[in-house]
């Protein structure tokens, strides 16, 4: 007989659900999450789809970890300190090793990020993944994109262009050697949300975003809301060895510009700020609009589902 989306639920996400701030799980109407004194709730959510932002071959226990690590991303650009996530999957059928296979990764996402899973929806269709995260931020504190001011240095957290290029291999554009693929492999699937980072930056950054859609396109965002003109050096971008032994390295530098996907940390500091470890000066807040970038100004910025 075929598994009902109760029992799917009971069966494959259940065991996700315990956290500190967790006063009422799944098996609910509604979950509870508790906030401390003084705190206000964050939250943002993300959808990804089959064929749009992973490859349809892909490992489910990858599709997991990293529709996951995708949205808590988004915690870690505002400094909000983890509390939990919400789950809505709509699968073309109900089957059950793909399921147990893409739970594993949403439970080693849960536990690397302390987002425990407390409720969420499964429904029939073309295969969809939307993952709602929740964090907290002290009352009247925020990183937001709108606080760069002129004089600002623009930093960004490890290395750019990893995940584009683990893209361009698993689409057989690139041929690394076997210890780089791995590597570009992992930056691609299972990113690293720099929440730590975010909430030692709630105090000493001025503005900041995660680099979701490449560091063009994002600082492009921190410009537009901050009224000011970002411009980046392309020297100074930060590259990991496996993505820098490519023998193209303006392709490089592309991808690391535009590649989108890394889910770093993209961040202004006023002069003389001290500076967080594996964090990268790429550039300075200057008067004017928009973002700047010596040899790369005509490249495209940023994905539009709709274009």
């Amino acid at each position: 007989m075929p598994a009902d989306e109760f029992s799917l639920i009971a069966r494959y996400f259940s065991a996700f659900g315990a956290g500190p701030a967790v006063a009422l799980g799944v098996g609910d109407d509604c979950a509870i999450l508790k906030l401390e004194p003084g705190e206000r709730l964050a939250t943002s959510v993300d959808t990804v789809v089959a064929g749009v932002h992973f490859l349809e071959e892909s490992l489910p226990e990858d599709v997991g970890y990293r529709a996951v690590a995708a949205a808590a991303s988004d915690l870690a650009a505002m400094g909000a300190r983890p509390l939990g996530m919400t789950l809505a999957l709509t699968l073309p059928d109900a089957d059950e090793l793909w399921l147990h296979s893409f739970s594993q990764g949403v439970g080693a996402a849960a536990t690397d990020l302390a987002l425990p899973l407390v409720g969420g929806d499964t429904t029939r269709g073309p295969l969809t993944i939307t993952v709602q995260v929740f964090g907290a931020l002290p009352a009247g504190k925020a990183l937001l994109r709108g606080g760069a001011q002129l004089g600002d240095a623009v930093y960004v957290s490890g290395t750019l262009g990893d995940a584009a290029g683990g893209l361009a291999l698993l689409e057989g554009r690139y041929r690394p050697d076997p210890a780089a693929a791995e590597y570009l492999e992992q930056r691609f699937f299972r990113p690293s949300p720099r929440l730590a980072l975010g909430m030692l930056l709630l105090n000493e950054a001025s503005a900041a975003i995660d680099i979701s859609d490449g560091l063009l396109a994002d600082a492009g965002h921190i410009a537009a809301a901050s009224g000011v003109r970002i411009q980046l050096d392309p020297e100074r971008l930060p590259l990991s060895p496996a993505l820098a032994a490519h023998p193209d390295r303006d392709q490089v530098l592309r991808w690391a510009l535009a590649g989108g996907d890394d889910y770093e940390l993209c961040f202004c500091l006023s002069p003389g700020a001290a500076v967080p470890a594996d964090c990268t000066r790429v550039g300075e807040v200057v008067a004017g609009e928009g973002v700047s970038c010596p040899g790369f100004d005509g490249l495209a910025a940023g994905y539009n589902h709709f274009l």
